[in-house]
C-alpha cells in the first residue's frame, strides 16, 4: 500500500507532465520499497499555498507512507531520487522539498473492504 502524495506551490503543470511524474514516481516507490506497483497509489496537488523558509518561492512537500518499516538506506535513496526527479520535472529547487516519511501498521490501513493487517 505505498502511497506518494506530492503538493507544490507551483501553478498546475500540463495533464501529461502530471502523468508522466506520477507513473513514474509509482514505479520508483515500488522498487525503492520491494512492493508490487499493483498497490502503489499516487497524487499530487498543485497551487497549494505554502511557505518555506519565510518565502513563497516555489516549494513542494511529499508525504511517502507504506506498511512496514522503511529504513534509514531506504529514506536516503528516495530522498535523492525524488526530490532531483521534483526539481527535473517541476524545476522547485531541491533545498526547497520536504519529504515526510511514515511507516503503516497493517491494521491502520484499509483497502478493498478490509486492511493489511
Amino acid at each position: 500500500m505505498p502511497l506518494i502524495k506530492v503538493q507544490t506551490s507551483i501553478s498546475t503543470p500540463e495533464t501529461s507532465q502530471i502523468q508522466e511524474l506520477l507513473i513514474s514516481l509509482s514505479a520508483k516507490l515500488a522498487k525503492h520499497l520491494g512492493k508490487p506497483e499493483s498497490y502503489v497509489m499516487t497524487a499530487f496537488e498543485s497551487n497549494v499555498p505554502m511557505t518555506f523558509a519565510g518565502s513563497i518561492e516555489p516549494a513542494c512537500y511529499l508525504e511517502i507512507k507504506s506498511v512496514g518499516t522503511m529504513s534509514n538506506t531506504q529514506t536516503k535513496a528516495m530522498s535523492q531520487d525524488f526530490c532531483q526527479q521534483i526539481n527535473q520535472t517541476l524545476k522547485v529547487p531541491i533545498n526547497r522539498i520536504y519529504i515526510e516519511f511514515a511507516d503503516a501498521k497493517g491494521y491502520m490501513w484499509g483497502w478493498n473492504g478490509s486492511t493489511f493487517g
